[in-house]
């Protein structure tokens, strides 16, 4: 099973794909994404009947957006990739989902996908 991710706005977009089957899904995150995006993954998956060991191959859109979104779906990911030594490609633009199912299916692995965010950081002066 193929899971691609976007986690660049407050609304977290899921999909799971197996052969012909699509199976698309969003969760309305907010501030409650690193609490909730592994169970939310999970429980996608066990609709289907799978674990987190079926999957074969992971997609992320890897930006532009929101800097903690990016981060923590990122971060979730890789490590998701990495743990269950598979492949995983980034993609970018409204077609990234397109995109990282080409890569994927011409073999490419990015091994590590880092976080795009469109613009300079926006760092706040510390108060004293």
């Amino acid at each position: 099973m193929i899971i691609l991710l976007d986690t660049s706005t407050p609304i977290c977009k899921l999909t799971l794909i197996e052969g012909n089957i699509r199976f698309d899904d969003e969760w309305q995150a907010d501030r409650t994404l690193a609490n909730g995006l592994l169970s939310y993954i999970t429980k996608d998956l066990e609709k289907f009947g799978k674990t987190l060991n079926d999957i074969s191959a992971i997609g992320v859109f890897e930006g532009p957006g929101s800097f903690t979104g990016l981060r923590i779906g990122l971060t979730v990911l890789n490590t998701i990739a990495d743990s269950l030594a598979i492949p995983i490609v980034g993609g970018r633009g409204e077609m990234w989902q397109t995109d990282v199912i080409r890569k994927l299916d011409k073999g490419e692995n990015d091994r590590i996908v880092m976080p795009f965010y469109g613009s300079e950081a926006h760092i706040t002066a510390p108060r004293k």
